[in-house]
């Protein structure tokens, strides 16, 4: 997207807007929330939009985002969700666990299924807040604190209201994912935002699977800044995955910020496919010996679509492993960004980490902007990094012509492969079928793929 230029008086009215809307927030809560959002508002007011004069920032713009005037929405919106487009996001008859659903960033528990009790708990963060605001306290906030680099999460700390709220016993298996479904329903005439936050807390020795979707009304123009923490005690396993299908018009910046306990094991799948402008901050640290975490992600983009992931893992413990593995498909005028980071700090020896991140162009016109990052500071290691980027094998389109394949149908069936790999690492059936489909509806010649394959 086009550089923002030196920041301006424009800005400083772009901010305004929220600042406005934060002075007419509903200020009930506990006195340490209201602090903690007044101190958010006052960074945010303080560092105000980055630019791509920022590091962080130098190849993603959002003075798009930022000259749109969102607006919270009032009041309860669950009306406005179309049946039809909440069932495209269930992942169809063969799920099997809880939906949670969220509107506009508020729990929706008509809209909701019921929640067990097999030592998992699923409530509103909203609810939580009101009625336990203390055992809450040296929780929220702790891993996504206030980032100098990353004005947005204290934007969603600024308008911190609800959520999801996922708290897993010590030593619970539950036998069932938990879905987290949040819908926007702004409008072209009404854009809106939202600012949803999750918190999962996973006991020692327990494990869960989560799953977080985000979406919207078809051609719904809104604004999702959503900040999701992740707490592994000691032993615990937490396999959590991320879907964000937002609509064409939609603007989706997201953090997840995770702490890893000793000998926990954290792994998230991520496939971004929609909004117009995409930017996702994955961060883990380990924070006790013997962890082991796997990060991979796909992002499709076509059209004039943006879409950046920033990852940073922190090696901060010994013995501790790492995973990424991060693809991008783009066509047309597409950009994608890949900025990953491996900080290993000194006394973090037998520190195994790995980067890969490979990029897959369709079009002249799109472009990938990779760079992949390694800071050691200590001398036992084993860390490696690696980027690609070019377009399709012609050597691997002769051999599929050689087959009887056209060329177009072979391009098409090499693109979807690509894809594959990181579809395939999806361990929960009914969304794995679900991203399949939604990966071949998105891929250029896809009637052709479905007949070959």
């Amino acid at each position: 997207m086009a550089g923002d230029g030196p920041r301006m008086t424009a800005a400083a009215t772009e901010a305004d807007r929220y600042r406005t809307q934060f002075e007419e927030l509903d200020s009930a809560g506990p006195g340490w929330l209201r602090a903690m959002r007044g101190e958010a508002m006052a960074r945010f007011s303080e560092r105000g939009w980055p630019t791509t004069r920022d590091e962080a920032w130098r190849h993603t713009s959002v003075a798009a985002l930022a000259r749109a005037a969102f607006t919270r929405p009032d009041g309860d919106r669950t009306g406005l969700v179309a049946p039809e487009r909440l069932k495209q996001l269930d992942f169809g008859s063969a799920f099997t666990g809880w939906e949670i659903v969220f509107v506009d960033g508020r729990y929706a528990p008509e809209l909701s299924s019921a929640v067990s009790t097999e030592g998992v708990r699923i409530s509103s963060l909203q609810q939580a807040l009101r009625e336990e605001p203390e055992r809450l306290r040296p929780r929220l906030g702790r891993l996504a604190g206030l980032d100098e680099a990353d004005p947005f999460r204290a934007l969603n700390t600024a308008f911190l209201e609800d959520g999801g709220l996922v708290e897993v016993a010590p030593g619970a298996t539950p036998s069932a994912p938990i879905h987290l479904i949040f819908f926007s329903t702004g409008q072209a005439a009404r854009p809106t935002v939202s600012h949803p936050r999750t918190l999962i807390l996973a006991a020692p020795g327990s494990q869960a699977t989560v799953v977080e979707t985000y979406a919207g009304a078809e051609g719904g123009s809104y604004f999702t800044n959503a900040v999701t923490e992740v707490a592994l005690e000691e032993g615990a396993v937490v396999d959590h995955y991320k879907l964000q299908r937002d609509s064409d018009k939609a603007f989706h910046v997201a953090t997840l910020a995770v702490g890893q306990g000793r000998g926990s094991v954290f792994t998230d799948h991520s496939v971004c496919v929609g909004g117009t402008l995409a930017r996702n901050h994955v961060e883990v640290r380990f924070e006790g010996e013997g962890g082991e975490c796997e990060l991979q992600g796909l992002f499709v983009a076509d059209g004039a679509q943006h879409m950046d992931t920033h990852s940073l893992i922190d090696h901060a413990a010994p013995r501790c492993s790492s995973r990424e593995l991060y693809k991008g498909i783009l066509d047309g005028r597409a950009r994608g960004v890949f900025y990953g980071n491996i900080i290993v700090h000194p006394g973090a020896q037998k520190t195994n980490a790995t980067q890969t991140n490979k990029n897959l162009l369709l079009s002249k016109e799109a472009l990938v902007d990779s760079i992949p990052g390694l800071q050691i500071y200590a001398n036992d290691v084993k860390c490696k990094h690696g980027s690609t980027t070019g377009q399709i094998d012609e050597d691997a389109v002769f051999y599929l012509r050689s087959r009887g394949i056209d060329a177009e149908t072979a391009r098409a069936i090499l693109t979807y492969a690509f894809a594959r790999e990181v579809v395939d690492l999806v361990r929960v059936p009914a969304m794995r079928a679900t991203l399949g489909v939604l990966l071949l509806s998105r891929l250029p010649n896809s009637e052709a793929v479905r007949e070959a394959l």
